[in-house]
């Protein structure tokens, strides 16, 4: 997917500023330094800029909860990716907000690229989605990235500044895998009670976002996904079997609203089928890892190195 780029498309973006630099950011922020692009992030504490500074990424002072911090953030001509999480609070985004407050015309950015969530959708009864399924996010997590992609969209159209949505499912891969919920045996839902989820594995993730910021069109959603949609239970199942593990112990949808933990159960009472082709007609995308077993496996092994 990367390497046949063009050189005209390498030429587009140079500086990269990233708000929220976290597994997502920093593994993006590699791709770009390999072509020679200059990367700078948001830091809002002591260790962060230590890490920052470590990957080669330079740190800039700031805090999306202390706006004042962010009125001379360096975006000026920058490709901006935002991958920050709202607060754990209401059904708005104050951080979005924020940011929106303190771009000004000397400090627009050429493109920004948000990371958003598929939970927008809320509950289609393993119906597919795509980008034009009518929103309805029925967790408050999900509200929060509505309110923050409808704020940036419309800034961007204030502005002129194209902005391009990536709503991401599951994130899976080195360092993010159930491991320890497989080796405690905490239960899953019964096979036959468990709708659908989707995943997409991390290097993916990453990847896209690259191809996102040179080919997506402005002011468009991208459903990012590996288009192979299954039941919760089914990746732990795949997982343990991967682990060489048992399976986890099973319960019923009854059994799981006393034993499972809320922030579970919110993703359990929702299924959906995510169609990413969009992400692959218009963007070129080709997966590293387009099916769980084959991103299992990789990520297992980077676990073990």
């Amino acid at each position: 997917m990367l390497a046949d780029i063009t050189t005209r498309e390498r030429s587009i973006v140079k500086r990269i500023f990233i708000i929220g630099c976290g597994d997502i950011g920093r593994r993006t922020a590699t791709l770009w330094q390999a072509r020679g692009a200059e990367v700078a992030a948001l830091a809002r504490s002591e260790a962060s800029t230590r890490q920052l500074q470590q990957l080669g990424i330079t740190p800039v002072a700031g805090d999306l909860d202390q706006p004042a911090s962010l009125q001379h953030l360096p975006l000026s001509s920058a490709l901006l990716y935002y991958f920050a999480p709202p607060p754990a609070d209401d059904d708005t985004d104050p951080r979005m907000r924020a940011l929106v407050a303190a771009v000004t015309s000397g400090t627009r950015p050429d493109k920004v690229v948000y990371i958003s969530t598929t939970g927008v959708y809320g509950d289609n009864h393993g119906a597919w989605v795509t980008e034009d399924t009518p929103l309805q996010p029925q967790a408050a997590r999900s509200k929060r990235r509505v309110d923050a992609e409808t704020v940036l969209r419309a800034f961007g159209k204030a502005q002129g500044l194209p902005v391009i949505i990536l709503r991401v499912p599951g994130i899976y891969g080195p360092g993010r895998l159930p491991i320890e919920a497989i080796r405690t045996r905490r239960p899953v839902l019964d096979e036959s009670e468990s709708g659908y989820t989707n995943r997409i594995h991390a290097e993916d993730l990453a990847r896209v976002c690259v191809v996102a910021a040179e080919r997506g069109r402005a002011d468009t959603v991208y459903n990012v996904s590996d288009g192979q949609p299954s039941s919760m239970t089914g990746y732990f199942n795949q997982l343990a079997d991967a682990l060489g593990e048992p399976r986890p112990p099973l319960v019923t949808h009854a059994e799981a609203q006393r034993v499972l933990k809320p922030g579970m159960l919110s993703y359990l009472n929702e299924s959906r089928r995510v169609d990413n082709r969009r992400m692959r007609e218009e963007l070129g995308v080709e997966l590293l890892y387009p099916t769980l077993d084959s991103g299992l496996r990789a990520s297992l092994a980077a676990e073990r190195l």
